[in-house]
């Protein structure tokens, strides 16, 4: 399986993806340039953390118009897995991939250590590897990752279970519902505010966040299996 990990001005944490891919999970993957026009030959997309574009007018406002996110668009479109972590999700929220808004941490505070979060739903492409209702540690690192919806969007999360991951514990920035994670309704796009990247070796802490990548590669080789 190839992955494109997307840099943005401003990405932080593509080195820490990339490495998470090649090295820990063994599958291809390369850096793409925001600007560049075409996503042809990957198998899954992408989005790291960072600041792209340096935040400025809200998190992920500017990058939503790179030219590689008509790309990104495309992918989803196809059933392409797509994952935004942190800034990432941020831009998936902007570009109107995912559903809802982020707002700032409760604290107004920058927040980053190791957070437990719940796998409320283990039958996504990106969770099918944990058990149900398995407690993983993750860590955070974000100023803005405060999630929110209105009723009748949080109803419909609920009711296609989309709602992937949750704080288990402690709310550490006030998100509706302890969210921390969320698919959009096909299933293939997924944004969470924890950094799953950070967390695949336990020389790095801990490896809980590998088996969101390898519940990707897992339902991409068991699809292309029934393809072929």
């Amino acid at each position: 399986m190839k992955f494109a990990v997307i840099v943005f001005p401003g990405s932080n944490c593509d080195i820490d993806m990339y490495h998470a891919i090649k090295d820990e999970l063994g599958e291809e993957v390369e850096y793409v340039w925001h600007d560049t026009e075409s996503l042809e030959g990957f198998d899954g997309v992408l989005l790291p953390g960072g600041f792209s574009y340096g935040d400025y007018l809200r998190t992920g406002a500017i990058a939503q118009f790179s030219n590689i996110m008509k790309e990104v668009v495309k992918a989803a479109n196809a059933g392409k897995p797509v994952l935004g972590v942190c800034n990432g999700f941020q831009i998936l929220l902007e570009a109107g991939l995912l559903p809802g808004a982020m707002k700032r941490n409760e604290s107004l505070k920058f927040i980053c250590r190791p957070t437990d979060l719940k796998v409320v739903n283990n039958e996504t492409m990106f969770s099918n590897v944990y058990q149900p209702n398995e407690v993983i540690n993750i860590p955070i690192a974000h100023g803005e990752g405060n999630y929110h919806c209105d009723e009748e969007t949080l109803a419909q999360l609920k009711k296609n279970n989309q709602i992937v991951f949750t704080y288990e514990g402690t709310n550490p920035n006030g998100s509706l519902e302890n969210i921390a994670g969320i698919t959009n309704g096909k299933g293939n796009v997924l944004g969470m505010m924890p950094h799953p990247e950070r967390a695949v070796d336990e020389l790095l802490g801990g490896a809980d966040g590998l088996k969101l990548f390898q519940s990707i590669v897992k339902q991409w080789r068991e699809s292309n299996v029934v393809n072929a």
